[in-house]
């Protein structure tokens, strides 16, 4: 039984890690449902009913999930449901203990902590971002269910590089380990997602803004400027050089959209000032643009905004090699995080990673349903803490803050304390 809620979405879902009688991992998803709160009305996530929505819906998701417990004819492991059925006991629960909202986390987490009591089974405790990262390798195990007659591998191995990017987060990171993940780059202002979710805000139609189901912007925009998919993009051409990579693009409106550190190769990202200079030119326009200025314009932050990550991806790539680190061993690029559905970004990355030299790059991203807050890489992150022997104890509390970096001050995801290491399982 695993269980997400760091924000705005509550989420509970069960995973089974299955074993392979050939070697080799595989896994099946039995129950993932999400429930966002609704705060269209703030433009937004608004923290109290964010708060209310985990307290309203969790209980009656994790209640729904039980019915999905695989059954078992084993009468000492097992749960007695309210039907009279009989579904086998977890071996654990994993709850995500941060970062994010520690009133929401704790919602969560304080769930986990009375159902592992209930069931007297262990909890473990699973860092949000590195949930995030190790999704692939989940992915990877999901396409291989059903196939007991072939050896399955986890993919990707260690090392590899990883692009987190979501509402919250903009991360460049180094995965060396399942708890080692150097931070190569990060966001010195605010997250990629929420740089797209406020152009979005203000480029999009007022009639579609408002029939928009979610605060979920970016992929409003995504659809508005792209309405054909990948077809609209496909005479994409990627900059080749430097030159080209910061040179100022001026549209055939008059205004054009800077790239973020033109003047720099430093490995850093920044994404407030592209959110900036589309406000500023929609406030020129009065607010009047047409549908074909408004599509331009969306596509111009994108594309600004998923260069700018692909050229501070290269310069990392770049980083490694000098350091004397041997970049063959790192031949994947995981995407993941919210804004890692969005297709144009995969196909710019892609472009640019072939015109620099990277075109043996392997390219990763999951499914748009595991690209956003999910339970189910919550599970899967807390199978691979438990199988490596890693539980936390009950009385740990919701971390607002929790960096990856085991440099970090806080020490990275085992820094905290609550953290008991068993023998890890084989």
């Amino acid at each position: 039984m695993h269980i997400h809620g760091s924000s705005d979405d509550t989420s509970v879902a069960i995973v089974e890690k299955i074993a392979n009688p050939r070697g080799g991992d595989q896994a099946r998803i039995h129950f993932l449902e999400n429930i966002t709160a609704d705060s269209r009305a703030h433009r937004g996530i608004h923290p109290i009913l964010a708060l209310e929505s985990h307290q309203e819906n969790l209980a009656d998701l994790v209640n729904k999930a039980l019915k999905s417990l695989p059954s078992t004819d084993d009468a000492s492991w097992v749960i007695r449901l309210a039907d009279g059925s009989i579904r086998r006991r977890p071996d654990f629960i994993s709850a995500t203990r941060g970062p994010g909202m520690r009133s929401n986390l704790s919602v969560g987490l304080d769930t986990g902590k009375a159902l592992a009591v209930a069931w007297q089974i262990p909890i473990v405790g699973v860092h949000h971002m590195q949930a995030h990262l190790l999704t692939p390798r989940l992915v990877s195990c999901l396409d291989q269910a059903g196939a007991l007659d072939t050896a399955a591998q986890l993919s990707p191995s260690f090392p590899f590089l990883s692009l987190l990017v979501s509402g919250g987060h903009s991360i460049i990171v180094h995965s060396q380990s399942l708890t080692e993940h150097k931070i190569m780059a990060s966001s010195d202002d605010i997250a990629m997602g929420e740089t797209l979710d406020k152009a979005a805000r203000d480029i999009l139609p007022p009639a579609l803004l408002e029939q928009a189901k979610t605060t979920m912007y970016g992929k409003t925009l995504e659809q508005f400027v792209f309405p054909n998919g990948p077809a609209d993009f496909a005479d994409y051409r990627p900059p080749i050089t430097r030159g080209e990579e910061v040179a100022k693009r001026k549209s055939k409106w008059g205004w054009s959209i800077t790239t973020p550190f033109a003047n720099t190769r430093a490995l850093q990202l920044s994404f407030s000032s592209v959110a900036s200079m589309v406000n500023k030119i929609v406030k020129q326009r009065g607010g009047l643009l047409s549908d074909e200025e408004r599509v331009d314009l969306g596509r111009e932050a994108m594309r600004v905004c998923f260069e700018h990550l692909s050229s501070r991806t290269i310069i990392a790539l770049e980083a490694l090699r000098l350091r004397g680190r041997d970049e063959q061993h790192i031949n994947t690029l995981v995407i993941s995080g919210g804004v890692a559905a969005n297709k144009f970004l995969m196909h710019v990355l892609r472009s640019c990673l072939d015109a620099r030299g990277f075109e043996k790059m392997n390219l990763v991203a999951p499914p748009p349903y595991l690209c956003t807050d999910n339970a189910a890489m919550i599970g899967w992150a807390g199978i691979e803490m438990y199988e490596a022997g890693w539980r936390t104890r009950l009385s740990c509390r919701a971390l607002r803050k929790w960096t990856l970096d085991p440099e970090a001050e806080d020490g990275g995801i085992l820094g905290p304390t609550g953290w008991v290491r068993e023998q890890a399982m084989l």
